[in-house]
């Protein structure tokens, strides 16, 4: 990952630095501890069902979100990355970085129905209600494979022409995705399959996580040099770069409240809003925990989940500080 000079950012964003705290009266309410071992990535809510699915080492962790108890597992996902739950159909999915895979599994009993071969590396994926297909994106494999609930099959392979990261639909047909190498979004037709538009990112660096204003047409990017951008769906015109913390591999939009929320692996999230039609501003930063680099909302109570554990510093020099067992654990963040 690559760092901004903190002074170039506020120079050139000190309202941003200067806005009114304590905006959104959120804060840490729960930490829901899972007792297993292993790095994580995504996770995903299940808003009806009120499940919490986790990827996490080479399983899928499934916990009651209201009360935090373990509710199962979906094991041999070798290497996952994300969860998506197709909620009409009763499944959900899992993207199996390390086995080019996705494993399907019933929503109710948790029990493995099958697994679908997609592309190489496959990492964020989601269920798209528009064109009723899940949308996975191989990272390796430069692509998108687009599998259908009701055969579960592949139904279309498309090529990104870069490694993509997370994608979101804009709910008329149109799917955007980070591509991470090319500092570029990319709009296919889900009808068609076919690639549209690619808007290039002109100050973000190695985007990954991706959120959506669908009412707005509003596209929030996450990059590695800890800016968010803002971009017009339709045109791709930037409308804002924003500063956020260190770290950034997630951000998600809640259409309610109107806020984006980007998860920052420093130990914070960035909160934006958009106050005035174009105009968007930083509300707060809500404390979290080191570590804490990807979210999820849960679109009905407007709570926000985020898996971290604790860390040492590593002995080897330029080595990655390593987790400490039995510190995994999911943060709740609420009023």
């Amino acid at each position: 990952m690559k760092k901004a000079n903190l002074l170039t950012l506020v120079l050139l964003f000190p309202c941003a630095f200067t806005y009114a705290q304590g905006k959104t009266g959120m804060h840490i309410v729960n930490k829901l501890k899972i007792n297993s071992d292993g790095g994580w990535d995504y996770l995903s809510i299940d808003v009806p069902h009120q499940r919490i699915y986790v990827s996490h080492g080479n399983q899928v962790n499934i916990l009651n979100e209201i009360t935090g108890d373990s509710v199962g597992y979906i094991p041999g996902t070798k290497g996952v990355h994300g969860i998506a739950i197709a909620g009409p159909f009763g499944k959900g999915y899992t993207s199996n970085g390390k086995s080019a895979s996705c494993t399907v599994f019933d929503l109710k009993n948790y029990k493995i129905i099958r697994e679908i071969t997609v592309g190489e590396n496959p990492d964020a994926l989601f269920y798209d209600e528009y064109s009723k297909n899940v949308i996975v994106f191989n990272g390796r494999g430069q692509s998108a494979s687009i599998i259908n609930p009701v055969s579960d099959k592949v139904v279309a392979t498309i090529p990104l022409g870069g490694k993509p990261e997370a994608g979101v639909s804009d709910g008329k047909g149109t799917i955007y995705v980070n591509i991470e190498d090319k500092n570029e979004i990319v709009a296919f037709d889900i009808k068609t399959n076919k690639v549209k538009k690619r808007y290039k990112l002109q100050t973000g660096e190695e985007p990954s996580g991706l959120a959506i204003d669908q009412s707005r047409g509003r596209l929030f990017s996450v990059c590695s040099n800890k800016q968010m951008i803002v971009l017009d769906i339709k045109t791709g015109q930037e409308l804002a770069v924003l500063p956020i913390g260190e770290g950034s591999d997630g951000v998600v939009y809640d259409p309610i409240l109107k806020r984006a929320y980007s998860s920052n692996g420093e130990g914070n999230i960035t909160v934006v809003q958009e106050l005035q039609p174009g105009k968007f501003e930083v509300l707060e930063t809500i404390k979290t925990a080191k570590g804490a680099r990807t979210i999820a909302l849960n679109t009905k109570t407007h709570h926000l989940f985020l898996p971290t554990a604790d860390f040492t510093p590593s002995q080897e020099k330029g080595k990655r500080p390593q987790r400490v067992p039995g510190t995994f654990r999911i943060l709740e963040i609420g009023k």
